[in-house]
C-alpha cells in the first residue's frame, strides 16, 4: 500500500466550516439546516478502501451531524466537544496511536491544539490565517466546498487515490 508515502492511521475532522460552509440556516419553524457537500463522501470511501478509520470531533451537538455520520458509516463520532485535544488524546491512547499517526482538519481556534500536534494537519482555505499557521498541508478549497476530499487526496497522493479507486471498483464488480 503506497509504499513510497507515509499514511496516517486515523483521520479526524471537524464539521462546521469544514464539511459545511459554517453557516447556520433556520426554517420558519426554527429547525436548523446544514448543507453538506457530497463530494466529501468520496474522501470517506478512499479512507475505507485503504483501511484508514475516520472520526468526527465537533463542538456542535445536533442530530444533523449524527445522521450524516451514520449515513457515511463514520468510525468515531464525538459531538458537543468542548476540549477537542482531550478527546483526541483519549482516542489515540485507546487505539495505541501517536500524534504522528493522526491526520486532522479543522477551521477555527478550538482546533488549533489538535492541528499543531497532528502528523498531518490542514484547514480550509477560508479559515483564519492564525489557524492555518498551525497546519502542515495547504488546501485550496473552502469549507463546504469538498475540502475534506481534497485533504484526503493530498494525504494519499495520486498512488493512494488510484489504489483506493481500484479497490472500490473491484468491490463494486463483485456485487
Amino acid at each position: 500500500m503506497c509504499a513510497s508515502r507515509r499514511l496516517p492511521k486515523l483521520i479526524l475532522t471537524d464539521i462546521d466550516g469544514v464539511w459545511t460552509d459554517g453557516g447556520m440556516y433556520y426554517t420558519e419553524n426554527g429547525d436548523e439546516l446544514k448543507k453538506f457537500n457530497t463530494s466529501d463522501s468520496a474522501g470517506i470511501i478512499f479512507c475505507r478502501m485503504l483501511d484508514i478509520p475516520v472520526g468526527i470531533v465537533t463542538g456542535e451537538d445536533t442530530r444533523l451531524v449524527e445522521r450524516r455520520a451514520e449515513k457515511l458509516k463514520i468510525d468515531y463520532l464525538f459531538k458537543g466537544v468542548r476540549n477537542k485535544r482531550r478527546i483526541v488524546e483519549e482516542l489515540l491512547g485507546k487505539l495505541n496511536l501517536e500524534w504522528d499517526d493522526l491526520a486532522y482538519i479543522g477551521d477555527d481556534i478550538n482546533d488549533i491544539d489538535v492541528l499543531k500536534d497532528a502528523g498531518f494537519s490542514a484547514a480550509p482555505s477560508d479559515a483564519p490565517e492564525y489557524v492555518k499557521e498551525y497546519t502542515s498541508i495547504e488546501l485550496s478549497k473552502k469549507g463546504g466546498d469538498g475540502v475534506f476530499r481534497e485533504f484526503v487526496e493530498k494525504i494519499l497522493g495520486k498512488e493512494g487515490v488510484n489504489q483506493a479507486i481500484e479497490r472500490f471498483r473491484e468491490l463494486m464488480a463483485s456485487r
